[in-house]
């Protein structure tokens, strides 16, 4: 996923900067967030921060909502391939992202934290829709996986709207070239912080 999205990324971003300001943008928000949570390899925060930066800063919070809601909808989509239609779609879809060797490692991670894990690859560039089809090819707890997702999801991309609304163009070229720096740095800090006070 990284190397597709490093080899892509700057028709990644033109597509983006076209659909942001058109009228359809809330469509392709809304289809951009549901896919990259169960199949798909574009992060819809390119198409955020693009929508945003186009004099919609205002309405932050509503463009994060769009893309939340979407994402974790999305991600119950990869929760139900993974329950339902692993070896119809969920063994491509992970042969696809080169996780084969990987994949089922995830049980013992998610014996271990389960929540933790999905809040990670929610928030983080971790591929998050391999980890919501492992969640329901072993049957991880529904509500758990939910809150979750939702969780994880909603404060990335609430955070990088709000951020946006204050420091824009600048921010937004930070944000393009050092994304995955940063969700980590962020995500170990939030980790700190839970062990520390809970």
């Amino acid at each position: 996923m990284f190397q597709f999205w490093d080899t892509k990324k700057e028709n990644i971003r033109t597509w983006a900067v076209a659909h942001a300001e058109g009228s359809h943008a809330r469509f392709w928000l809304s289809v951009l967030s549901f896919s990259e949570a169960s199949f798909f390899p574009i992060p819809p925060d390119i198409l955020l921060i693009a929508i945003l930066l186009a004099n919609k800063a205002r309405r932050w919070a509503y463009w994060a909502a769009i893309t939340t809601l979407f994402s974790v909808l999305g991600g119950i989509f990869g929760y139900l391939i993974g329950f339902a239609f692993f070896g119809l779609f969920g063994e491509r879809l992970i042969a696809f992202y080169h996780f084969q060797d990987q994949f089922f490692s995830l049980k013992e991670l998610f014996d271990h934290n389960a929540f933790l894990a999905i809040f990670a690859a929610a928030f983080t560039p971790i591929p998050y829709k391999v980890f919501t089809i492992a969640a329901g090819l072993f049957r991880l707890d529904p509500l758990a996986f939910f809150v979750a997702s939702i969780l994880g999801r909603g404060i990335r991309f609430f955070l990088i709207a709000y951020l946006l609304k204050y420091f824009g163009e600048t921010l937004s070229r930070v944000l393009y070239k050092y994304f995955n720096l940063i969700s980590f740095l962020v995500l170990i800090l939030l980790v700190f912080l839970i062990y520390s006070f809970f």
